[in-house]
């Protein structure tokens, strides 16, 4: 039995994701949350999860970086990005972080059960007319090689990063965490190796390099 997990913050939205992807799969279990937090501990506690929907702007995750910390920590797990964002440039950037496909939010139902299908079959899909505008764009070898170093990161030292970015100090961090500065400051040192970066403000440019620009849907 096929397992999925639709994550997106809009309820309406997430009910119609759902509702499509058991139209798709009749007896898979699909399940849902409205966050990242929410979508990391669905998947800690069912690993085995076969495809997640997921949507690029939710409480936690702005821009690629959800996507990031997702194909991080669970690769064998298929995403299929849904956004409002369907320019081909960013399908390009999802692509080269590790999503299976991409579905523009303007999907009808039967599109997105299509999507679901195909990527359960054959481990990928695009609309027709995104695969060709895609497929003419370089591959961004920037993004490549940011989508290997973040996935060298652990699941607690995404956290710790996205704290970087925010201009938190160690201390800061460490109470948001409820652990003690000491383990902070490990996890600094390895983010730093594991990103090839020397400083913080490298690590947060680094970090912000995931956003898409503008106001995301």
């Amino acid at each position: 039995m096929n397992r999925i997990l639709v994550a997106d913050d809009h309820p309406l939205f997430r009910a119609a994701l759902r509702q499509a992807a058991a139209a798709a799969v009749p007896d898979a279990d699909v399940s849902d949350v409205a966050d990242l937090a929410g979508l990391l501990a669905a998947l800690s506690d069912a690993p085995d999860t076969d495809l997640v929907l997921l949507d690029l702007r939710m409480p936690g995750s702005r821009g690629l970086s959800g996507l990031a910390a997702l194909r991080g920590q669970y690769p064998g797990v298929a995403v299929l990005v849904v956004s409002a964002h369907d320019e081909p440039s960013v399908v390009r950037r999802v692509l080269a972080h590790g999503a299976a496909g991409f579905i523009p939010k303007s999907a009808d139902p039967a599109t997105i059960a299509e999507a679901v299908r195909n990527v359960l079959d054959h481990g990928h899909w695009l609309p027709a007319e995104l695969a060709r505008a895609v497929a003419a764009l370089p591959v961004d070898a920037h993004d490549t090689a940011l989508a290997t170093r973040l996935s060298r990161l652990t699941e607690q030292q995404f956290r710790v990063l996205s704290m970087l970015a925010e201009g938190l100090l160690n201390k800061q961090i460490a109470d948001r965490l409820s652990v003690q500065e000491r383990t902070v400051k490990a996890h600094v040192t390895a983010i730093f190796e594991k990103l090839e970066v020397r400083n913080r403000t490298q690590a947060g440019v680094l970090l912000r390099s995931l956003d898409l620009g503008g106001t995301e849907p």
